[in-house]
């Protein structure tokens, strides 16, 4: 993990969580993390097998493993979190751990999952090939990340402000990998049968301020370690607000938020798994299979 690029400043992330989580859990806007739990429980309620220990990375203040343990197949969690006050508001077995050095013996879960809190780590590479570590054969990763798409407004619009007003831009909106980058990156971890889908999510707020304040709520303003250290001036703030809403604007006032969430499953490789065919083994040329059917002569007649 020492050569993995630092990108995110992994300090400040915890001093802001736990800044938030001091003020209780009534004062979070979840929306999001809700929309992840009642996702990763409608997935994990069709699959047929029960996890009995499974942990929860990047765990925030319980709210995922809350929702799983509504559910008959899953087992123990234990919410994973470096921010030691979100953890008190925890309802599951809890540990404070930092997500990209997970505190779990080799083959010893049979869950993990994730939500909303890998895409702030500076190795995920890394950390994916930790959770296959730590789950036993034939166990299940289920994780929720923030993908290329989100704030994609909100970082064209402090672009354009800042170069308009200072002629150059530092970086304010963290950089997102897109599902193609995350699916392999699963497959590079030793996962079998990886899947990685996208679920575009587009809300509205009042103003350009009013997301900026929501996403302060979420702890998740600035934490790129290369942000700039001067604190916003009133005009910049001013100006990417109206530059937001002249580029994004709604017809009623409102502006729109793009979160772009992407979904990765995977399974650690196991005897019982379905295998792809050996090359050369189909039975049935693929020329011979995409060739159009013949119509019969009589059109009324059955082929």
């Amino acid at each position: 993990m020492a050569g993995a690029p630092q990108i995110f400043d992994q300090k400040l992330i915890r001093e802001r969580r736990n800044r938030i989580a001091a003020q209780g859990d009534a004062e979070l806007p979840d929306f999001l993390l809700s929309r992840v739990a009642d996702d990763f429980a409608d997935r994990l309620s069709i699959v047929r097998r029960d996890f009995a220990v499974a942990a929860s990375v990047g765990a925030y203040h319980g709210l995922l493993a809350a929702r799983l343990r509504e559910l008959p197949n899953i087992g123990e969690i234990v919410d994973v979190e470096p921010s030691e006050r979100c953890l008190e508001l925890s309802t599951a077995q809890k540990v404070a751990a930092k997500d990209d050095a997970l505190p779990f013996a080799p083959q010893s879960l049979d869950l993990v999952v994730s939500g909303l809190s890998l895409h702030l780590i500076n190795d995920i590479p890394g950390v994916l090939a930790q959770i296959n570590r730590a789950l036993k054969p034939d166990g299940l990763f289920l994780g929720a990340l923030l993908g290329g798409e989100t704030l994609r407004e909100l970082r064209e619009s402090w672009l354009l402000a800042e170069e308009e007003l200072y002629g150059g831009a530092s970086p304010r909106v963290a950089p997102f990998a897109d599902v193609r980058e995350l699916g392999s990156l699963l497959q590079r971890a030793g996962f079998a049968l990886p899947v990685a889908d996208s679920d575009p999510v587009r809300v509205t707020y009042g103003s350009p301020l009013a997301l900026m304040r929501d996403l302060k709520a979420m702890a998740a303003s600035n934490m790129l370690i290369e942000r700039s250290r001067k604190p916003v001036s009133r005009r910049l703030l001013l100006r990417a607000a109206e530059v937001y809403q002249e580029s994004f604007g709604l017809p009623d006032g409102r502006i729109p938020a793009t979160f772009e969430i992407i979904t990765l499953t995977g399974w650690v490789p196991h005897e019982s798994q379905q295998k792809p065919l050996a090359p050369g083994s189909a039975k049935v040329r693929l020329s011979d299979a995409l060739k159009p059917k013949s119509k019969p002569d009589n059109p009324g007649a059955k082929e």
